[in-house]
């Protein structure tokens, strides 16, 4: 397998609860190098970009709505296989269906704050990755 590199979101509930820390100890423990890192405050301009692939859904502006309520950490991970690595320890997007030991099943609130967001494809994690990172800003 090859080293890749895929993009994480600690949403808003987990910040509010102080969980940045447990949940990059749970990626880091899983095998991902956590090689860029940003706390911020998305703005709306930014959850609607994000998010545009959702612009039809009726969830649409509750999603942005609730990605700019507070805090978040974008991250860029590295390691094997790093996409479906990271899908894996974060859960099922329903924390009810998640596995046990998973970031979703441990702190989810619901399946709308459900803690995490991490890239599904290789090719959604390069434009997700510079839509929040300067390559100057990896320092893997």
């Amino acid at each position: 397998m090859a080293v890749t590199r895929t993009f994480s979101i600690i949403k808003p509930d987990a910040t509010r609860r102080n969980l940045t820390g447990a949940v990059t100890k749970m990626l880091e423990e899983a095998g991902l190098r956590v090689v860029a890192s940003k706390r911020m405050r998305m703005t709306r301009d930014q959850a609607e970009g994000f998010y545009a692939v959702h612009r039809e859904r009726p969830f649409f502006n509750d999603l942005c709505n609730f990605m700019t309520s507070g805090p978040v950490v974008v991250q860029v991970l590295e390691g094997e296989n790093a996409v479906a690595r990271n899908r894996e320890i974060m859960g099922a997007t329903n924390p009810a269906q998640a596995d046990e030991g998973t970031i979703r099943k441990t702190y989810a609130e619901s399946i709308e704050a459900n803690s995490v967001h991490g890239s599904d494809s290789d090719e959604n994690a390069k434009i997700e990755i510079n839509f929040f990172f300067k390559p100057e800003e990896i320092v893997g």
